[in-house]
Parts: C-alpha cells; sequence; structure tokens
C-alpha cells in the first residue's frame, strides 16, 4: 500500500497512541477475569499504520496496537470512510478471526450495526474509539454509547477545528454549513452559551468569544449530564510545538476502576504539558 494512505501524526497524537494502548491493556485484564465478552470499537480507525512528523518511520495504529493485546478482545470493529484506508485495514489484518471492517459513515454503522452487539443485558461491554479529524462525529453515538451502559469511549474534542470554522472572533464568520455540522456533534445550538459571553467595552456591552478550556468544559458536563456517563477524565489537552492546543483528549466510562486508571496514565503525561 502506498505511503500516501497513512496519516502523518505529529507527537502529541503517538502519544495518544500510547496511552490508548495502555488503557486497552489493563482493560481487557480486567474483564478477562469476569463473564464479559468485549469488544474493540475503532470509528475512525485509518489505514492501520501513521507515519511519525518526527521520524517518518511507520507507527502503528490504534487498531493494529489493540490487535496486539493480551488477553484478546473478543471482536474487533474497524470503521473508515476512506475505501483507500479501509483496503489498507484489510491488507494489514489479512483474515484474523472477529476482525471485522466497514468502509462507511461511522454514525450509522456504529449505531445500525456495531453497538447493538455490546448490549449491558447480554454481558458484553466495549472500548470504543472516537478520533474524529473534524465535526464529522455525531452527538447521537456518544449518547447512545452513555445510555448503553456498556461502552468506555476515548473522544477527540477538535478544538482547533472547531475554533477555525465555527467559534470565531465574529460568529458572523462561520458558515451554516459548518454551524449545522457543529449542531450534530454538540446535539443542540446551546454550544453557543458555552463559546460566547458578553462583557462590558468602551463602547457598551461586547461578545467575546470563550476561552478553549470554557468550551470543552461544557462538553466534559454534557457527557456526563445529557448523555449518562458517570465519569468523565479532566481534558488532557494535546499540543503542538507552538504549545497551541490541537485536541483535547477525553475519556468517559460508567466503572470506577476505570476513572483510576485513566487519571493514572492521563497524569502520567502531566494532562499534555510536556514538551512535544
Amino acid at each position: 500500500m502506498e505511503k500516501s494512505v497513512y496519516d502523518v501524526i505529529g507527537p502529541w497524537s503517538e502519544i495518544k497512541l500510547e496511552i490508548i494502548k495502555r488503557y486497552a491493556a489493563e482493560y481487557t485484564k480486567i474483564l478477562n477475569k469476569k463473564n464479559f465478552k468485549f469488544l474493540y470499537i475503532d470509528a475512525f480507525a485509518g489505514g492501520g499504520l501513521h507515519l511519525s512528523k518526527a521520524t517518518g518511520d511507520y507507527v502503528l495504529g490504534s487498531p493494529l496496537n489493540a490487535l496486539n493485546v493480551h488477553p484478546r478482545f473478543h471482536e474487533f470493529h474497524l470503521i473508515d470512510l476512506d475505501e483507500k484506508k479501509a483496503e489498507s485495514l484489510k491488507e494489514l489484518v489479512g483474515n484474523t478471526p472477529n476482525v471485522f471492517i466497514y468502509r462507511g459513515d461511522c454514525n450509522k454503522v456504529l449505531l445500525e450495526k456495531v453497538f447493538p452487539r455490546a448490549s449491558y443485558r447480554d454481558y458484553r461491554r466495549a472500548l470504543c474509539i472516537l478520533d474524529p479529524y473534524g465535526l464529522q462525529l455525531e452527538w447521537d453515538v456518544m449518547r447512545m454509547a452513555g445510555q448503553m451502559k456498556s461502552i468506555e469511549i476515548f473522544l477527540n474534542f477538535p478544538i482547533m477545528h472547531i475554533n477555525r470554522n465555527v467559534l470565531r472572533k465574529d460568529r458572523n464568520l462561520a458558515l451554516p454549513a459548518d454551524i449545522a455540522r457543529m449542531n450534530k456533534f454538540w446535539g443542540d445550538d446551546s454550544w453557543n452559551k458555552s463559546g460566547y459571553f458578553k462583557e462590558q467595552g468602551l463602547f457598551g456591552e461586547e461578545e467575546i468569544k470563550a476561552p478553549n478550556e470554557s468550551i470543552v468544559e461544557a462538553f466534559r458536563k454534557r457527557l456526563k449530564d445529557v448523555a449518562g456517563f458517570s465519569y468523565v477524565s479532566k481534558p488532557m489537552a494535546m499540543r503542538n510545538k507552538q504549545n497551541a492546543v490541537v485536541y483535547y483528549l477525553l475519556f468517559a466510562a460508567r466503572i470506577p476502576v476505570a476513572k483510576k486508571i485513566v487519571d493514572y496514565l492521563f497524569g502520567d503525561y502531566n494532562y499534555g504539558k510536556k514538551a512535544y
């Protein structure tokens, strides 16, 4: 497969991959001791490999990392909209048992085909990676994951993309199509209240864009109060070399032990404050 199929990733993404890999190893150890079937789900699986921006070397993607975890997941559900990336996954995975690869819109595939396989009453559990490139993910997916009680998620909150396309200093510059995508990602238009606030200026009341921390905290609260997750991690800021936040990594679950593990892992990387 030609290299153009694989995404070039920065050091912050390599750290994210390492965190997910380490958590997956603990996840399967714990559930293997109980009478559960546990699934690995990747909604934006990519081509299976990445190219390191720092070194140019190949980096294993999260699906291949998950396939190397022991005890082994009982099922793997890998989704990508890009036909070439889905084909690359098929080439890399081959005829590995219990690996299901879907080429399509993850919002439909997850709700219609994959999440029903993780029924709480059937003693099934799932670890789901939601790592969109922008605002391709829809709120209905996150809400169902929370309400099912059986699914834990790692979520990429794409703050840089949101700021560039939706939460502009002048909100009138946002395109209607981008606003519509934001509404689908957030679940409604209440992001407007979290994204802006009023402040008294020299010439009267002015509208000010809220800081990144306020926006992601509002979404974190939404995952708890609306989607129904018992625990949502403190956001981990993933920063580039200019110290700008590219995205926030969030984790959401219902099991207390998951909180302890993720708090430890996020703390191990100092919540994204290490120089990358």
